[in-house]
């Protein structure tokens, strides 16, 4: 979906021409310091970290308590207002990108951790809460949150359940879905439910389930209750160094095919080694065409005999250097230059970056095609990814103020993401739909799969408010 194509539903005119009453109406609801309307302090939310495309909301909302959220939400309903949930703004498809008739409603402001139940390894916290900072508030009791996407430090969970977020670990520890035991929400007309709670498994049907990774088009989440894990006796990343990605990528299918399933195997090309090393100077080598990152915990005795079996089949796969973090500040180094990543492909060049998922069989493949697809596009890319579960990440560098350019990035993501689907995978692993790949969702579903899918949004917003233009395609769906 080429620039030019990206398109929001019409914005309503009868709702700009009350602009002016509306804003007002918001302020009575709240507080004039809960609303923000002024255009240049719209600014910072007219765009998420998809950063190509861009639109001035009609007013920004900073709501404090799940209340708030529900009056807000039932004053819009009444009168045909688009809503946009926002977190911290750092969806990478396009997913908190507002139109001109719509309100945003930020939670950064709903950034409390409510409660730490320790007998029941649970926190209940806002939905404007960090990931990482559930991770921190409870690191003295050796308790953690799993999911930990590379944006933890910022991303928050609200954001998190909206597009079910993974992260290196999720191998193990599975993603958010995985990990979500409860939850707030505000409905579509401002009504209050309270779904789950602190039961590792609930009666009834799985409404989490459809909840989470939906993209903030059933609900706005306010609060979750969500699974605390006890931290492991010992933890230890180890370097693999190989000479093609072809070669780290069977190396991935092959540890997975013998039942091993490490905390996290991440991968990077060359490009991506070079881009992170320069930035974290964590010890990468820099001869090598691949590297993965594994890592294992447990006791000493069980890193040992884990890293024994994953080295005999590296070895297999042609592995020419393994080099083991000796100390927790050289592990630290490892992981802070693979989840800084992103930010440090941003000092080199403008990025899109995909989210295929694919079968691990397919990963080789995969990797060789899309090399293809960028060398014939006359592009560059960084591949840095969860190997582990074949959720792909590759960067596709060009440059954001040269229209060409940016057309054969999104042209070049495209393919590579039919690549994913072709290859018995889908579209996105957990940075959700959005703008970007809405439509190329007819590639992976049928007109028929669409309408279910549909149905069940409807059967939650039947006046189509939250979220409107993303995920679906704007022509294959009624439109209220």
């Amino acid at each position: 979906m080429s620039q030019a194509s990206i398109s929001f539903l019409p914005p309503k005119q009868h709702i700009l021409a009350r602009r002016e009453t509306i804003i007002a109406d918001l302020e009575e609801l709240l507080t004039p310091s809960c609303v923000i309307s002024d255009a240049r302090e719209l600014v910072p939310f007219e765009t998420d970290a998809f950063i190509a495309y861009r639109r001035l909301p009609l007013a920004v909302v900073l709501p404090e308590t799940t209340a708030q959220v529900s009056r807000v939400v039932a004053y819009c309903q009444a009168n045909e207002i688009p809503i946009i949930p926002r977190g911290a703004g750092t969806s990478l498809c396009g997913g908190a990108i507002p139109q001109e008739d719509a309100v945003v409603v930020g939670l950064s402001k709903m950034s409390k951790i409510l409660e730490v139940d320790l007998e029941n390894r649970t926190a209940t916290v806002q939905a404007g809460v960090t990931n990482l900072n559930i991770s921190n508030a409870v690191a003295g009791h050796r308790l953690f949150y799993a999911p930990d996407p590379s944006s933890q430090l910022a991303c928050t969970i609200g954001g998190n359940i909206g597009m079910n977020s993974g992260g290196a670990h999720c191998l193990k520890y599975g993603v958010t879905t995985n990990n979500l035991l409860g939850l707030t929400m505000v409905m579509f007309d401002g009504t209050i439910v309270e779904i789950g709670g602190k039961a590792l498994d609930g009666a009834g049907y799985d409404l989490l389930g459809v909840i989470c990774g939906s993209e903030g088009q059933l609900g706005i989440v306010t609060e979750a209750t969500v699974r605390l894990i006890a931290s492991p006796e010992g933890s230890r990343p180890v370097l693999f160094g190989f000479d093609t990605s072809e070669q780290a990528g069977s190396c991935v299918a092959g540890i997975i095919a013998a039942g091993i399933i490490p905390v996290a195997i991440e991968f990077m090309d060359k490009q991506a080694i070079e881009i992170c090393e320069a930035f974290a100077h964590a010890g990468y080598p820099m001869d090598v065409g691949a590297l993965l990152i594994i890592e294992v915990e447990g006791s000493d005795t069980e890193m040992d005999a884990v890293l024994a079996d994953i080295i005999a089949i590296a070895r297999h796969h042609d592995v020419r250097i393994i080099r083991e973090s000796q100390s927790a500040a050289e592990a630290a180094l490892i992981w802070k230059g693979r989840k800084s990543a992103f930010g440090a492909t941003g000092r080199i060049a403008d990025y899109i970056c995909m989210d295929g998922t694919v079968p691990l069989g397919q990963l080789s493949h995969v990797l060789k095609m899309t090399s293809e697809i960028i060398d014939r596009f006359g592009l560059r890319v960084a591949n840095v990814f969860h190997a582990g579960d074949g959720n792909m990440h590759p960067l596709i560098l060009y440059n954001i103020n040269d229209p060409e350019d940016a057309a054969r990035a999104e042209e070049a993501g495209n393919e590579i993401l039919k690549l994913c689907v072709d290859a018995g995978g889908c579209l996105t692993g957990e940075h959700g739909v959005g703008l970007e790949k809405r439509d190329l969702m007819r590639h992976q579903f049928s007109d028929a799969d669409l309408k279910q899918q549909m149905a069940v949004r409807r059967a939650f917003d039947p006046a189509w408010i939250l979220n409107p233009s993303k995920v679906f395609p704007l022509e294959c769906r009624d439109v209220a």
